[in-house]
C-alpha cells in the first residue's frame, strides 16, 4: 500500500499552503516528508532550491532548526516531565547551544510571543488548558527561528471556543515573523481562515 502517491505541491515564501484530506488519507505523512521527519521510498523534496530528499548529518540538523512543526495534539506533544521553561528552551540549547541566562530570557519573550504570561515559564504541561498548551507548542516550534511552519491540524485536538484565538494567533505571526505555512486539515473550516488561493487535496482513494 502506499501512503502518499502522485502528490506534488509547492509553496512560495510567505504564503500560506494547505493540504487537506479525510482521515487516513496520507496528509500528515505528507506533511512529514516535507519536513524530513519521514524518509521517502520515492519522490524528492526540494526546499529553497536545494535538493534536501537525502540530506543528512549537519544539513539534516540545519534543516530541523528552519522546518518547524505544530503537533496536532497539545496534551501528548510536550514531556509532562519537563516545564515549559524547559520544553520552549530546549530547541535553543540543541540548535544554539544558548546559555542558561540567555534562554530563559528568550523563553520568557516567546511566550509573550504567543500571548502567555512569561512567569508561566516555572509551570508544567499539566497545569494548562488544550489552547495554553498549543500555545506552548507554537512557542516551542518558534525558537529556533524557523522559515517554514508546519501546522498539522493544529486546532482539531482543541474545543470549537478555542480554535479561533489559536487560528488567529497563528496568522498574526506569519505576518509579524513572515512566516511560510503548511497547514494539514481534514476541515475546510481552518482552511477557509488561514489558507491561500491554492490547496492540495490529497484524498485519492478509490470511491
Amino acid at each position: 500500500m502506499t501512503a502518499v502517491d502522485r502528490v506534488s505541491l509547492s509553496v512560495m515564501p510567505g504564503e500560506t499552503l494547505a493540504i487537506v484530506g479525510e482521515s487516513g488519507s496520507g496528509k500528515s505523512t505528507l506533511g512529514r516528508l516535507l519536513l524530513r521527519l519521514l524518509a521517502a521510498s520515492e519522490g524528492r523534496v526540494f526546499y529553497q532550491g536545494e535538493e534536501i530528499t537525502h540530506a543528512s548529518g549537519a544539513r539534516l540538523n540545519q534543516l530541523r532548526r528552519e522546518l518547524q512543526i505544530i503537533f496536532q495534539d497539545p496534551f501528548a506533544s510536550l514531556n509532562p516531565r519537563m516545564t515549559v521553561e524547559q520544553i520552549v528552551g530546549e530547541p535553543l540549547w540543541l540548535h544554539q547551544e544558548m546559555k542558561k541566562a540567555d534562554r530563559h530570557y528568550r523563553v520568557a519573550e516567546l511566550l509573550k510571543t504567543v500571548g502567555l504570561p512569561a512567569a508561566w515559564a516555572a509551570r508544567f504541561p499539566h497545569e494548562f488548558s488544550g489552547g495554553q498548551r498549543q500555545r506552548i507548542g507554537i512557542a516551542r516550534a518558534l525558537a529556533s527561528g524557523p522559515k517554514l511552519l508546519l501546522g498539522d491540524e493544529p486546532v482539531s485536538a482543541l474545543d470549537v471556543s478555542v480554535q479561533a484565538q489559536v487560528i488567529n494567533l497563528l496568522e498574526s505571526l506569519k505576518h509579524q515573523l513572515g512566516l511560510t505555512m503548511v497547514i494539514v486539515a481534514h476541515g475546510l473550516a481552518v482552511i477557509r481562515h488561514m489558507s491561500g488561493p491554492r490547496g492540495s487535496d490529497v484524498s485519492r482513494a478509490d470511491r
